[in-house]
């Protein structure tokens, strides 16, 4: 399996190959059609103005002035005659000087011209003038050297291959350096993720920059994080489930026992399938509590909402826990100052009312009084339960919406419940899109506030 550092350093000299061949193509295309085109202008220019002068002032001087002038430079000049007969020259090679003379005859230009040539294969640049002087007309021919060209463009060939191959180093060093730079996070970063994968949670990653990688070293130590919790939550959850189980199936398997005993009156058997019957109710009720999380964790559940009456939704709440209240002696009493209308999933929303007053039930004492109010606040539909319990500590009141958090750490029976209740109603609330908070203080009591 190729690695990332292999992947990068071949797309990335691929890629800077093509580009700087590209370039260097260019610019090697550049500069010579440059060369050659400035070679052409002058070679017309020089030839422009010996036809002048010779058309000003033809005669033998003259005519052997200009065979002096190029005598020995990189041009070359010719002169003929209209018959195609050579009057003066300059040290051209014979052969190609009647090669061009033939095609001067046969196509008899009147204007100045360049012969289309090949440079890379011709000898010469060819350039015509014809000429009329009095009397006398003909054809002066100028030919320069394609050598300082050919010589051009073997240089620039040889300097384009020294800055290729040096291109070529200098990317393999950035290449190491960069790869270095970029793929030893990436390989902590894979050898952490295999730790995890092991169970080993504690990952150390260096902090980066504050780029993508950063980001993802950043994500990498958030997901190492929430793990470790939830290893340690899991723990603590089955431990706490064993616990809560485990004490109501031992009292029914405790007093079924004594229940078939022989010799009890049908008083103390009943008291006994009293409390095997309470007990088995607290089991039903837990296990129910359980599956609520279950099905939040996996969001299985669904949240249908409606409209309804929140007055009368409050009253009929009210009605259904009124006897448990009453047995407790304690006053249950709704506040309420208009009706409006709630939209949410009723039976949801009356799961979170239920799990908010049997929680103020089990730590509200005999004789005090528990408040369900129902108003809008603004844009929110606000239910609030208020009692006069044992209140929460500051400390415990961001933590009491924990899956089985209970700030009785001894969980005594006299005070029941497994920690689910208020985990319960979080869910639920933020299903609904709204938010629940409470305010509390020890031995006043608490306000547990639902705003939708």
């Amino acid at each position: 399996m190729k690695k990332i550092s292999t992947k990068l350093a071949a797309s990335f000299i691929i890629s800077f190959l093509i580009l700087d061949t590209v370039l260097m193509v260019y610019l090697h295309q550049t500069i010579t059609h440059a060369r050659v085109d400035e070679e052409w202008d002058r070679l017309l220019e020089t030839g422009s103005n010996h036809r002048n002068v010779l058309e000003d002032n033809y005669n033998e001087t003259t005519l052997h002035h200009i065979v002096l002038m190029e005598n020995g430079s990189e041009r070359d000049v010719a002169i003929v005659d209209e018959t195609g007969n050579i009057i003066q020259q300059s040290a051209v090679n014979e052969d190609v000087l009647t090669t061009y003379i033939r095609q001067i005859q046969e196509e008899k230009p009147t204007e100045d011209m360049i012969v289309p040539v090949d440079w890379n294969q011709s000898p010469y640049l060819v350039s015509v003038h014809p000429y009329v002087a009095g009397e006398n007309s003909g054809t002066l021919l100028m030919f320069q050297s394609t050598i300082p060209i050919r010589q051009l463009v073997h240089q620039l060939n040889l300097h384009f291959i020294l800055a290729g191959g040096g291109s070529i180093i200098v990317l393999f060093i950035v290449y190491f350096l960069l790869s270095k730079w970029l793929t030893r996070p990436l390989i902590r970063m894979k050898e952490a993720t295999e730790q995890m994968s092991k169970g080993f949670y504690n990952v150390d990653l260096p902090k980066l920059a504050n780029d993508e990688l950063g980001e993802l070293a950043t994500s990498i130590r958030t997901l190492s994080n929430d793990l470790r919790r939830v290893k340690r939550e899991r723990k603590e959850f089955l431990s706490s489930v064993s616990h809560e189980m485990g004490t109501p199936l031992t009292y029914l398997i405790g007093y079924a026992k004594v229940a078939q005993r022989g010799g009890l009156d049908e008083s103390e058997r009943f008291h006994y399938v009293a409390i095997i019957e309470e007990e088995a109710e607290r089991l039903k009720t837990l296990v129910k509590n359980l599956m609520d999380v279950a099905q939040m964790d996996e969001m299985t559940f669904s949240v249908t909402k409606s409209e309804f009456s929140a007055q009368q939704f409050i009253q009929d709440i009210v009605q259904l826990v009124q006897p448990s209240f009453d047995m407790k002696d304690i006053t249950l009493h709704i506040e309420a100052a208009h009706d409006f209308s709630l939209i949410a999933d009723r039976m949801r929303l009356e799961q979170i009312i239920l799990n908010l007053l049997d929680n103020a039930l089990h730590y509200s004492k005999s004789g005090s009084i528990v408040i369900v109010r129902a108003f809008q606040e603004k844009a929110y539909a606000v239910l609030q339960v208020e009692d006069n319990g044992c209140g929460i500590s500051a400390e415990n009141q961001q933590e009491i919406f924990e899956k089985l958090y209970r700030v009785e750490k001894s969980r005594s029976r006299s005070f029941g419940g497994a920690g689910l209740g208020l985990a319960i109603v979080k869910e639920l609330t933020e299903a609904h899109g709204g938010t629940i908070e409470v305010q509390s203080e020890l031995g006043k009591g608490s306000i547990f506030t639902v705003r939708l």
